[in-house]
Order: C-alpha cells, then structure tokens, then sequence
C-alpha cells in the first residue's frame, strides 16, 4: 500500500482527499454513511461574521452535467458554530477547516480573530469570491489588489494555516494567485463555481431567484483542470484542486496537473461514500504503478 500522506503547508493531512465547502455540511451529516476519520480533510460549510439567511427559494437547479447554486451562504454565524458545532466536531480525527466569509475586509478579520481559540481547527479556507459591498458588489477574489487586501488584513491576525479559495471568474487566475501568494497565503484552493444562469422557456423566466448562480460538476472540470495547472506553475505554495471531481480519476488528473490535494463537492450529493471510493481509487491506481507515495504524482504530468 502507497503512503497517502500529504502536507500542505504545516497541515498534515492522511491523504489528499478533502470535501469542499458547502457540499458536506459538518461532516456530522455524512457520518451515517462514511468513517469521517478516514477523509484527509472536511471543510465545513461557509462561515460569516453574524446569522445569514440565504437567498429566496428557489436557489438550486440541475443543468447538463452539473448544477448551479444561489444559496448565499446561509449559516448561523462563527458565534453559533463555536458554541453549538465545535464541540460536536473537535474530536473528529481529522482535520476540521472552516470556510470564512465575508461582505467586507472587517468581517473577514472578525471572523477569523474568533476562530483563532480553536484548538481543534488547524486552518480556515478564505472565501474571496464573495462580494465586497463597499467596491459595489465586486468579488474580493477578481481583482489582484482586493484579493491581496482581504488576505493581508486576515493574516496579520490569523495564527494558524491560511488557504484561500479562489474565483474562476477572472481573466488570468494566476495573477490573483500571485497577489494573495505576495501577501502570506499559506496555500491556495481552486476553481470555485463558475457564475452561469438557467431559464424556464416555458415560463420565460430565470430559475434561480437570483437569476445568476455558481456553476459545479463535471461541466467546470476542464476549466478547473486548467486554472489548477496555470497556478501550480505560477506559485511556490501549495495548490489545492477542485471542480467537477466525481472520482479517483478525476482527482488523479488534478495531482498530475499540479496540485498537492483536492476537494470533492457536488460528487457528495450524487454519492455519500465518494470520498472514501476515491482515497481507495487514488491508491489503487498508485500501486498499479509502481508509485511508493501519493507525493511522486503531483505535477508529474508529461508534456
């Protein structure tokens, strides 16, 4: 059997398989279905400074190939998951990651400064695709200098491992990858979702109540292969890859490219168990090989 075993950065994982913020709740949901302990990584959905909503129903819809979202980040807040989730999750042996959101730099700060007292949780993963309400409504992660604005104000307080989670929606992704890189990101996870749009032509009316929404599944995997090989030849930190990851091939695909680990998202709708059917799969296929450690495939694509 390969050793699976991966750092990013300070952060020891048993394996490169994480879930994707959004897609796998508290890891507490999937319990039923999948030994937590064995997944590398569970990042939890996304956290903001105070209670959201979401946006008004309807806020998903199946499209060819994947599926677009507007749920808007509904949670109940960091004060709510430190006093109510933590506790039901710190003794998870794994790695527990929280998403951090925000709609202006001060709360993102906030945010992570509350997050710091958590012994239990080793990193957050910095949402930048968020909108900064104060520029108009423009995402923190599509310009250089607000990505690298967002990024420095969190990591003069954060203490522990900073990833952050860029936006697909730009013309170059490795220059924003550059930006948050310059400003002390520890490593970085790509693709979010792809802003797309769905219509009833019956009704002749948006799906989303939103009308736009983010794209994920297999349809983004080729623009996420991608972006995720672009970064990892731009950048010195850790690349973490995700979009459209529906199997051990797939995840195989995005280490060849470049990354260090990767993320599954919309799989885990479609299949509880798929994490635990990929580090199966990725170890497999190591073996077939002839590979001693999951190490000797990233970026080892052959050009």
């Amino acid at each position: 059997m390969a050793n699976l075993s991966i750092n990013i950065g300070k952060l020891q994982l048993k394996n490169p398989v994480m879930t994707a913020s959004g897609t796998f709740g508290y890891g507490s949901e999937y319990s039923d279905f999948v030994d937590l302990s064995r997944i590398g990584c569970i990042i939890v959905k996304g956290t903001t400074i105070r209670a959201r909503q979401g946006n008004p129903y309807p806020r998903m819809a199946e499209t060819p190939s994947g599926m677009l979202n507007a749920v808007g980040l509904q949670n109940k807040g960091v004060d709510y998951f430190i006093n109510n989730i933590y506790p039901t999750v710190k003794d998870v042996d794994t790695n527990i990651i929280v998403n951090v959101s925000g709609s202006t730099i001060d709360e993102y700060v906030e945010t992570a400064e509350k997050l710091n007292s958590l012994e239990s949780i080793p990193a957050i993963e910095l949402n930048i695709s968020c909108p900064n309400v104060k520029e108009g409504g423009m995402a923190f992660g599509t310009s250089c200098l607000s990505a690298a604005q967002v990024v420095k104000a969190v990591r003069r307080v954060y203490k522990n491992e900073l990833i952050v989670k860029l936006s697909p929606n730009v013309t170059d992704i490795s220059e924003i990858a550059l930006a948050v890189e310059g400003e002390g990101a520890d490593s970085v996870s790509l693709i979010n979702t792809l802003l797309g749009m769905a219509i009833n032509a019956e009704t002749q009316k948006p799906i989303l109540s939103t009308i736009t929404g983010g794209l994920s599944g297999p349809a983004v995997k080729p623009v996420a292969l991608r972006m995720v090989w672009q970064v990892a030849q731009a950048v010195k930190i850790p690349v973490i890859g995700l979009g459209g990851i529906m199997n051990a091939a797939d995840a195989i695909e995005f280490m060849l490219a470049g990354a260090s680990a990767i993320q599954i998202g919309t799989a885990n709708f479609i299949d509880p168990t798929v994490t635990i059917k990929v580090i199966d799969g990725i170890n497999e296929y190591l073996d077939r090989h002839n590979f001693q450690s999951v190490t000797d495939i990233i970026g080892a694509l052959k050009i």
